[in-house]
């Protein structure tokens, strides 16, 4: 162990970052301070009050080096993305690194349409959301599309199309892209979608209400009524949405719930006075201060390429939150204001919060006894050496041979882990010779695991029977990991020919168990089969599209490999990079306003549906 105050008489008396190592350099815990000497002395004075955890800690630490910042906000930032790099073991870490859905307008186009995007930029634009779960944006694009006749197709909208599509007969749509619908009258309606969105329904009930007025005064009867009924659908929707609010502002609103060392920490998003969406975030053994907690998630949600409201509404004060409020007003560019009432209607919103949190705390704690039971049931059925709190399946997917890949997906202590799933491009195997390329992705995978000590399965699941099995083996075995010394368990899935009953293949038995269909370890053992089957199949055609998305590149002057690959990966998919506009495909690295032209107007000519 470290003689901490001795390195404590090391650090400059400054703001920073501090970092505690264990032997070997690997990082333990990432820290910021005001002032750097006084954080670190503060663990090793004698008869300072640790927790178990900060003690257990101290016990491993071997080195603390340290980073000087300019200010307290630096040693923040600087903080996070030292968290985000090293995953360090006692801090709280978020393992969720999906980017939340959101609605963008680009109100700079003649015509824009609502769009679900997964990134924030400053592009002129505006952004409504974010929408978790997913199924709340899709709820909300229906409500869009049930109060408003937008176009629900991608064609380039200019007023020159030849004749109407189907959704202009059943007036679901009013063919702006034949001129029927004027370009005034649309941006008039895309105002009133804003309008909705932004939850400013006094506004729009009030603009709609005039423009029936006028129209029943200049005698267009059928036109007043359409806007009648429009208003009496935004009514009916809108007394359905709305959350109970004296003020209709952007919030999220923190709720937290605790029960023995497990907790649940929900935030609920609030645009305009209605709820649009709410993110949970479960903890089995969570950090015993709330302050601790509560910071940590913050700063994981906004720490992303995402809207920051005005308001946050905390279940309790923070000690650095007026240095958490300066750090989200930079990144939204105004004043963000953090408050925890006592009471009034902020206070009823965090209850709500808590509530869901407990709600969503024991459905979590549900599915983890249930999943206790299926290991447990597990490991009677197979004789397996533990019941398994860690689960490794893998599986592979290729076409003749042809863009073979792999796939990994994890499950442990109850739930999938997509933080720990990987996939392999087959890069050894020539032809369609599975066995091989298991031997391969099995090697490389446990190759990267025995580097760095971790984590190891307690049991590894093969999609496949005895052949699979012998393959994942024989890898095993060539880097010389003993599954009985680690106590792990190796197995192969599989169906009979001819039976939909699924059988179970060991290592050293020549017969397979058969599994009880009702059982609930065999739903657990398919559900993960199949979820490495899925990734598997995903990955597999992800690949065959962009190398036929790549090909039609290929017809563009002056995009090579390197420029072809950039444009993919900043932009997905060919359909995306076609609909962009040329500013934001000159953006991508290595792209000039020449070449940002010529790949537009290639790819919309190869398929004048995009636009």
């Amino acid at each position: 162990m470290i003689d901490g105050l001795q390195r404590v008489a090391d650090l400059p008396d400054s703001p920073g970052v501090y970092v505690m190592k264990r032997a070997g350099g690997g990082v333990l815990y990432v820290g910021k301070a005001k002032s750097l000497p006084d954080r670190v002395r503060s663990y090793f004075q004698p008869g300072a009050r640790l927790s178990a955890k900060i003690a257990a800690m101290l016990a491993q630490v071997d080195d603390i080096d340290y980073f000087v910042t300019g200010s307290e906000l630096e040693a923040l930032i600087l903080e996070n993305n030292l968290i985000k790099k090293h995953r360090p073991k006692y801090n709280v870490v978020l393992r969720d690194d999906k980017n939340y859905p959101f609605i963008r307008l680009a109100l700079q186009d003649s015509y824009p349409r609502p769009e679900i995007v997964r990134r924030v930029v400053r592009d002129g634009a505006v952004y409504f959301g974010p929408y978790v779960p997913t199924n709340a944006l899709r709820e909300t694009l229906r409500i869009l599309r049930y109060l408003f006749p937008l176009p629900n197709c991608s064609i380039t909208i200019d007023g020159t199309a030849e004749r109407a599509c189907i959704e202009f007969e059943i007036k679901r749509c009013l063919a702006p892209c034949t001129g029927r619908q004027s370009q005034v009258d649309y941006r008039e309606m895309i105002e009133q979608v804003r309008l909705f969105l932004e939850g400013r329904d006094q506004d729009l009930v009030r603009a709609l209400r005039a423009r029936m007025a006028a129209a029943a005064e200049g005698l267009r009867f059928e036109e007043a009524a359409r806007i009648r009924d429009q208003i009496g659908r935004i009514e009916k929707v809108l007394e359905r949405q709305r959350v109970t609010s004296t003020r209709l502002e952007d919030q999220d609103v923190v709720g937290l719930f605790r029960e023995g060392e497990a907790a649940d920490v929900q935030v609920l998003f609030i645009r305009g006075g209605m709820m649009t969406g709410r993110k949970d975030f479960y903890f089995e053994r969570a950090e015993p201060d709330d302050a601790v907690l509560l910071t940590a998630v913050l700063q994981h949600l906004y720490d992303r390429e995402t809207v920051v409201p005005r308001e946050i509404v905390l279940p309790a004060d923070l000690p650095d939150e007026a240095l958490l409020a300066a750090w989200l007003s930079e990144r939204r560019g105004s004043r963000v204001k953090l408050t925890s009432p006592s009471r009034g209607p902020d206070a009823k919103l965090v209850a709500l919060a808590k509530e869901n949190a407990e709600a969503a705390f024991a459905d979590h704690r549900r599915k983890r006894q249930t999943a206790d039971a299926e290991a447990r049931e597990l490991q009677a059925v197979l004789g397996l050496t533990r019941a398994p709190r860690r689960i490794e399946a893998f599986d592979i997917s290729n076409f003749q041979g042809a863009q073979a890949v792999g796939s990994m997906v994890v499950w442990e202590e109850g739930r999938i882990k997509k933080a720990d799933y990987r996939r392999f491009g087959v890069k050894t195997v020539r032809g369609a010779d599975d066995f091989a390329m298991l031997y391969e992705v099995v090697t490389r995978h446990y190759g990267r695991v025995q580097a760095k000590d971790g984590p190891w399965p307690d049991l590894i699941v093969i999609d496949g029977g005895r052949g699979q099995v012998s393959a994942a083996w024989d890898a095993l075995r060539a880097l010389d990991i003993d599954l009985a010394e680690r106590k792990i368990d190796l197995i192969g899935l599989a169906k009979a020919r001819g039976d939909k009953g699924e059988r179970v293949f060991r290592l050293g038995r020549s017969d397979a168990t058969s599994l009880d269909p009702m059982a609930g370890s065999t739903r657990l053992l398919q559900r993960i089969r199949d979820e490495a089957h899925r990734f598997a199949v995903t990955y597999h055609r992800t690949l065959r599209n962009r190398r036929s998305e790549a090909s039609q590149l290929d017809a563009v002057v002056g995009i090579g490999p390197i420029k072809k690959r950039a444009l993919l990966k900043e932009f997905g998919s060919l359909d995306r990079l076609a609909r962009a506009e040329e500013g934001e495909v000159r953006a991508v690295p290595g792209m000039t306003d020449a070449l940002a032209r010529l790949v537009v107007r290639a790819l919309r000519a190869a398929d004048p549906r995009r636009g």
